[in-house]
């Protein structure tokens, strides 16, 4: 569709040129010159005609297929409003699995074949994943702060008891946020951290130039929130369409012509489904992230403030492993890197998968799984350091 608009323009010398393109537009016009322009002005709209209909094609066929998730659900050890602790077993280090609060949880268990949380347990660790679940009334009011020294911290607490050992924290993208929060608060309650995906310099490999655009975008965002309190899903879906418009229509023009039965295939639908199962954003939680985080760099900046107390990566001396992937089209991989270096001794690696597919994808459990946990048969899984477990025993750091 943009070609067939850009057309006329390129013809007229009207369509605006970055200038690195000026040469290769130039050797364009001088081909389009030798070709009658109806001819390919028609051959130009069948092309676009044809895409359309892959596309179509593509989402019909996602529409009709048979796949459903059942897998079985593990028990909830702990719940708090809309938010629960599922336990996937195992009897050795624990693990505390925390996502974002975008989207559903089950990204870390997606299906029988495609499940960090279920590998994990399989290999003995005590894999316990935070569910926060889309806001109800009273977390239409949550801020980052109660959903870190409220709601994780009440999760933390539960693993300790459940466990009486200090569990180790893996946080994925947004969630890392969150991980690296509550480590600062509570590190002599953990034995180590994982982050994967995480952002953190908001503004390291942009493609926008965030301080321009956020004083357009704020004042329509806070009058969303003020009426709906909270950000619908479908505004965050646009959001991420923006990152890469032409993702849609490459992977539904992929998967018409997969064999629908094949297990790419199931793969496929599985994935799409939970992209299309999101939840909405608390109101003020959106506001710190889009305004906080992303206008004004917070984290980078360390201006972020959890409970009053800035967070700040340098305070944290557990060991960390964090996880860049190179081809992350989500978090760009010089924002999720800026954390080796804010947090002291921090290690990383940076498997040739992407955003999503370090959890889900066929080559995660080589590119990414098998190094976290080796990473985590290291630590040292010892009892709380301190009277008890819970929160009174270990203050804020």
């Amino acid at each position: 569709m943009t070609s067939s608009a850009a057309f006329p323009l390129l013809k007229q010398g009207l369509l605006p040129l970055r200038p690195e393109l000026e040469a290769d537009a130039r050797s364009l016009l001088d081909e389009l010159a030798r070709v009658d322009p109806q001819k390919f002005a028609s051959a130009l709209s069948d092309e676009v005609r044809r895409l359309l209909d892959q596309l179509a094609a593509g989402i019909q066929a996602y529409r009709r297929h048979p796949y459903r998730r059942d897998l079985p659900e593990p028990p909830t050890v702990w719940r708090e409003g809309t938010s629960r602790l599922l336990d996937y077993g195992g009897d050795g280090l624990p693990v505390l699995l925390v996502p974002s609060l975008i989207n559903r949880a089950y990204v870390l268990d997606l299906s029988a074949e495609r499940s960090l949380a279920r590998w994990l347990a399989a290999r003995g660790f005590r894999t316990l994943l935070v569910d926060w679940d889309r806001p109800g009334d009273v977390e239409r009011n949550f801020g980052l702060t109660d959903y870190i020294a409220g709601r994780l911290e009440s999760a933390l607490d539960a693993a300790l008891a459940l466990t009486g050992r200090r569990p180790a924290l893996l946080g994925y993208c947004m969630g890392g946020l969150l991980t690296t929060a509550l480590a600062q608060r509570r590190q002599r309650d953990l034995s180590g951290m994982v982050l994967l995906a995480t952002p953190w310099d908001f503004h390291a490999g942009a493609r926008f130039r965030f301080e321009t655009v956020m004083p357009m975008v704020a004042p329509g965002l806070a009058a969303t929130l003020e009426v709906l309190r909270e950000l619908p899903t479908d505004a965050l879906q646009a959001l991420f369409f923006t990152l890469d418009p032409y993702l849609v229509i490459r992977k539904f023009r992929q998967f018409a012509a997969m064999d629908q039965a094949s297990p790419k295939a199931q793969a496929f639908v599985a994935l799409e489904d939970w992209l299309n199962d999101g939840v909405p954003l608390a109101g003020p939680v959106a506001r710190e992230c889009m305004i906080g985080w992303y206008g004004e760099n917070q984290p980078e900046r360390r201006t972020w403030r959890i409970a009053g107390r800035p967070v700040d990566p340098g305070k944290i001396s557990l060991p960390t492993l964090i996880l860049v992937p190179s081809r992350d089209r989500i978090v760009p991989p010089p924002s999720a890197a800026a954390l080796l270096t804010a947090i002291p001794g921090a290690i990383a690696i940076s498997p040739p998968l992407g955003h999503i597919g370090m959890v889900v994808a066929e080559a995660a459990p080589q590119h990414a799984w098998r190094p976290m946990g080796e990473f985590l048969h290291g630590l040292d899984a010892g009892p709380p350091r301190g009277a008890r477990a819970g929160r009174g025993h270990s203050p804020p750091v």
